[in-house]
């Protein structure tokens, strides 16, 4: 028995995903654009993203967000932090209150320094926001449309929810697990792509391999720090929503976030390494939604400040490396 599943975001991690989902599924993708959505129905591919990678004839398109969200089991949204709270404000009225929304997005809201399920929870009703799913996990779009085996993690509060969306989209090439921590994983999804700006940066420098990992476990130590004394389960930052996103996306050719820190590393602004790239990197706005709450909190995270200092142009990537390499000694545990 199929499932009626509505994707909100027609980007590269949507599509994809809408693309897995209607294998076995009913799916209807959402796209912002209605020009965008007539090119994908008439075309049979999506022009923009994933271009060359076909969309199943039974995958339905289309700009209308009350028609992709009606009548929907499971809803997966997959837009850019900065626009979700706008999207699920236009979505909330036609969800069914039953449905399974499934939250794919990894950032922190700009102001508020919420994480993603507190915005879902400022816009959904309080049975609906009991379903939420978080899915996260290293998973480069454009190796899970070429059907690459890929594995990632879906948590919720109430795991049965999880569960379903594990069962669902689940098949030969895409292995879901389950689990609870959903501040857990939504921290390790949103603060690895500062950590990539933070080593791209280091490669672009041409620091070498000693610094790349380095940065990584120190990086993945100042993400355990916040998670715990936020009250996240510490185990989660050594699973794939945690060790396995930050390794794939610190080291991957694919990463937009490592993309960005290569790029001011050797040189470029900010400006012009985002008017060279077609996707979000959110990375660069998590800088400082990140850096911010941990002040609001108290923890330190000192890659993460070197990181919003040089996308703020406040010290070069240069002087970023030498203020980390000459901070007071301390205990690795601190």
């Amino acid at each position: 028995m199929t499932t009626p599943i509505g994707v909100l975001g027609a980007g590269s991690f949507g599509t994809c995903l809408a693309i897995l989902a209607a294998q076995e599924n009913d799916v209807t993708l959402w796209v912002r654009d209605p020009d965008d959505a007539e090119a994908m129905r008439s075309s049979g591919y999506n022009p923009k993203y994933l271009k060359d990678v076909p969309l199943p004839e039974n995958l339905k398109v289309t700009s209308d967000i009350a028609e992709s969200v009606r009548d929907k089991e499971i809803i997966i949204c997959a837009v850019p932090s900065h626009g979700i709270r706008q999207v699920l404000e236009k979505a909330a009225p036609d969800l069914h209150p039953d449905a399974i929304v499934v939250s794919t997005i990894k950032g922190i809201e700009s102001g508020s320094c919420k994480l993603m399920h507190e915005v879902f929870a400022d816009c959904l009703s309080p049975a609906q926001n009991a379903r939420l799913v978080v899915l996260s996990g290293p998973s480069f779009a454009r190796e899970v449309a070429e059907k690459r085996p890929t594995l990632v993690t879906v948590a919720c509060q109430e795991e049965n929810y999880a569960i379903a969306v594990q069962s669902t989209l689940s098949c030969p090439w895409f292995r879901c697990y389950s689990q609870t921590d959903v501040l857990g994983v939504e921290l390790g999804g949103a603060l690895k792509n500062v950590v990539a700006i933070a080593v791209g940066i280091g490669d672009g420098l041409g620091l070498g391999a000693n610094a790349r990992a380095a940065l990584m476990t120190r990086g993945l130590a100042e993400i355990t720090r916040l998670g715990m004394h936020m009250g996240a389960d510490p185990r989660t930052f050594l699973g794939l929503a945690g060790m396995g996103d930050l390794v794939l996306t610190c080291t991957g050719d694919l990463s937009r976030n490592r993309h960005v820190g290569l790029m001011l590393g050797k040189g470029q602004s900010l400006e012009e390494v985002l008017a060279g790239m077609s996707q979000v990197a959110e990375g660069v706005r998590t800088a400082e939604s990140a850096w911010e709450l941990s002040q609001r909190v108290g923890v330190d995270m000192p890659i993460v400040e070197m990181v919003r200092s040089v996308i703020l142009g406040e010290c070069s990537a240069a002087e970023a490396v030498r203020h980390l390499m000459s901070r007071q000694l301390k205990s690795e545990s601190e």
